[in-house]
This record gives C-alpha cells, sequence and structure tokens, in this order.
C-alpha cells in the first residue's frame, strides 16, 4: 500500500491539472510561452501518475485495468474481474 499522503498528493495534481486545463489551452494556442511558464509546475499533465485503484502502486500499472500488476493477478484469481480468465495450454 503506497503512503496515504502520495496518493493524496496525486489528487492534489489531479485537481491542479483540470483547474488550468483551458487556460493552458488558451496559452499554448497563443503560443504565450511565457505565460505557460509562469503557471505552477503541478498544472500540467505529465506531472499526474497513474496509480493502482486499490493499493495506489505507481509501478506495473495496468491501463486497461487501472491496476497494479499485483492486484490485477489476485483479482483475477478470485474471478474478480470480468472477461479475464488464467491461461492454460
Amino acid at each position: 500500500m503506497a503512503k496515504k499522503s502520495w496518493i493524496a498528493r496525486n489528487e492534489r495534481k489531479k485537481r491542479t491539472v483540470e483547474k488550468f486545463s483551458e487556460l493552458r489551452q488558451k496559452l499554448k494556442l497563443a503560443k504565450d510561452y511565457i505565460g505557460l511558464s509562469q503557471l505552477p509546475r503541478d498544472a500540467s499533465p505529465t506531472r499526474v501518475v497513474n496509480r493502482c485503484a486499490v493499493t495506489g502502486r505507481r509501478r506495473a500499472f495496468l491501463r486497461r485495468f487501472r491496476l497494479s500488476r499485483i492486484s490485477f493477478r489476485e483479482l483475477a484469481s478470485a474471478g474478480m474481474i470480468p472477461g479475464v480468465t488464467k491461461s492454460s495450454w
């Protein structure tokens, strides 16, 4: 489980990105790079990290399921993810 502070920090970054998204779009269209540089760093969408919905882990993240590999394996083995079956050949 990731620290609560890391998860909270990422949520704060998401809110900041949403808050400044319209302004960033206008500045980019106007090619006002000085204005863009005056915005907070966390206003950039690249600062947001993909995290597992269950554990908050950031590494080995599967976008399709929004889970880490560990959580995915546990839930898939338990049959909690529809359409996912253990392969056998």
